[in-house]
Parts: C-alpha cells; structure tokens; sequence
C-alpha cells in the first residue's frame, strides 16, 4: 500500500507504532498487538510504506525509531488521544439524549428533589436521572454551559437568578422561609437571639456568597442591616453544615424552614432567634432553556408543568 496510492491511513497502524516504541522490539510489539511478528512487520512496513520514509532503524543491533518514526509516534499519540476524547463525548451525548440531567443547589438536592421526583409519580421516579450538585454560581454556570437541562433553585425577587431571560423560563413548584434559627438551652429558649444588645454582637453562621440563599439574603436584608449587630463567625454554601452549628449554640442562622422543621418541635434542638417579619419567603422553582431539548427533558418538563403550572408557562425572571 503506497502513499500515492492509498491516502487513509489504518488506526490500527498507529497502534503498532505506539507498540513498537515501547518495546523497542518486534517479537514483543508484535505480542502485545495479539498478532504474528511477520503480520506485524508487514503493518509497519504498510506505515512507512505510506509515509514514504523508513520509521524503524534496523541497521544497529538495538531497534530505535527514525526522526520520522518520532515524528509519527508524536502524531499517533495525538490521533489516538483526540479519538479517545471524541469517544468520550460521544459517550456522554448519547446519555444527555437518554437521561433528565439536573443542577440543582445543594439544599435542594437533599431536602427537596428526591420526595418531589417521587411525588411526580410512576412515570418521573422512572426516568433515567442525573443530579449534579453545587453552589449555585456553578449551578448557573452548568446551565449556561449546556451539561443540564433543567436547573432546581431557590428564588426571590430581589435575586435574580443569574442567567439570561430571553434564553430560560421557570416553573414555580413549591415555597418556603429561611428563618433565623439558634440552639436553645435546657429551658427550651433560644441560646442567641436577634434582639441582643448592639454592644454584644451576635455570631453569625453565614452563607456563602456563591450560595444562592446567601445571595437572596444579602438582597432581602439590606434594608433592615442597622437593625442587626452580627458578627460572622463561620460561612459555608451548606445549609446543612449552618443548621449543625446552629443545633451547637455557635450562632445564629437562616436556613430553610423545610430543613429547620425537624429540630423546631418541643424536642427539638432548634429555636426561633427572632420574631416572625425576620423571615423571608422565596420560592423553589425548576428553570430550563426556551430551546428545545432532547425527547425526554421535553416530556419530563410537560408533566412538570401539567402538575405545577396549569395556566401555562411562567416568565423569566418572575413580575415582581
């Protein structure tokens, strides 16, 4: 097979090069191809054949590749890797095409998603699904990027979220409060409250800017900042770990009403660190892309929406 003639060159032949230069040796190239050493030689031979130069240096008694053997090693390494890598994507859209891929924030991921795929009935809980995940900038960023079809977050008016209207809509699916919450003591009072005196600051267990609950919180309560005398004593994207700490009597913080209900009972370890307006309500909502999307996403916002929105598609970003 000559150059002239033939111009495709066999992937296999770049394998055999590869083999080749570790081995540095016929015989054992040729076993770790599983082939004979005589049909390996003929495929090298079919290389150089079509490159037009010889590949091997046979004249010394130890093997070694020519320049342009190294210059065709350097070219199949890069072949070999760039159809691996393609394989890989390949992979990867045949299972976007088959599989309802979320990002949701971490919040939601575990107190809210897994009882409302349930709740969407037989046909949801059955899909293939994926869930990443993350704070909510990264959230925002996987959405943008395209490496999922719908986004499950919190929402309030005065935080928008952080992607552009004209190329998303939402759903609104379910409410909730963050509530300012402190570890009580044995008499069942809060062990913080936001009514402390300003000259003794209260610690506060923050979120992260990077949250999407730290975000709405900035916004929601800035206009009452003279009012409160905090002082931040730990800062996480966890509601979780805030909520932990809060159970310890380290401080102060706002988590979601829905994950702070199990421990606000007469048993519980929690208690209300201040009065009922210091809540704020947000909203859960599941946003997705006005493009169309694969079979699937499309069928799993469909019931989505014949169960949370009758009235039809909700804007984005909300009316305020």
């Amino acid at each position: 097979m000559t150059k002239t003639g033939q111009t495709i060159v066999d992937t296999a032949w770049l394998a055999d090069i590869k083999a080749l230069a570790e081995t540095l040796n016929f015989s054992r190239a040729a076993q770790k191809r599983h082939i004979t050493q005589p049909a390996f030689g003929r495929r090298i031979k079919s290389l150089e054949d079509w490159c037009g130069l010889e590949l091997v240096d046979r004249s010394t008694h130890r093997l070694k590749l020519t320049p342009a053997g190294e210059a065709m090693l350097e070219a199949a390494n890069d072949i070999t890797a760039r159809l691996e890598r393609v394989g890989r994507d390949l992979a990867q859209m045949r299972t976007a095409g088959s599989t309802v891929t979320f990002a949701a924030t971490h919040a939601l991921s575990f107190i809210f998603f897994p009882g409302w795929i349930q709740a969407l009935g037989h046909e949801a809980s059955t899909m293939p699904i994926r869930l990443l995940s993350d704070n909510m900038n990264e959230c925002e960023r996987i959405m943008t990027e395209g490496r999922a079809q719908f986004l499950l977050c919190h929402d309030h008016r005065d935080s928008s979220i952080r992607l552009d209207r004209n190329g998303f809509e939402q759903v609104a699916l379910a409410s909730d409060r963050l509530i300012p919450v402190s570890g009580r003591d044995r008499h069942g009072q809060p062990l913080h409250t936001l009514s402390q005196a300003a000259g003794r600051p209260v610690p506060h267990l923050a979120f992260e800017e990077t949250s999407g609950m730290g975000r709405i919180l900035s916004s929601a309560l800035s206009a009452r900042r003279g009012e409160l005398h905090l002082a931040t004593a730990f800062t996480s994207h966890l509601a979780v770990a805030l909520k932990a700490l809060a159970v310890e009597g380290k401080g102060i913080a706002w988590i979601p009403e829905s994950l702070a209900a199990d421990e606000m009972g007469p048993a519980g370890r929690l208690a209300a660190a201040g009065s009922a307006d210091w809540a704020v309500e947000v909203g859960i909502v599941l946003v997705r892309p006005r493009a169309r999307m694969s079979a699937i996403a499309e069928s799993f916002w469909s019931l989505v929406r014949s169960r949370h929105c009758a009235g039809g598609k909700a804007p984005y970003p909300p009316a305020a």
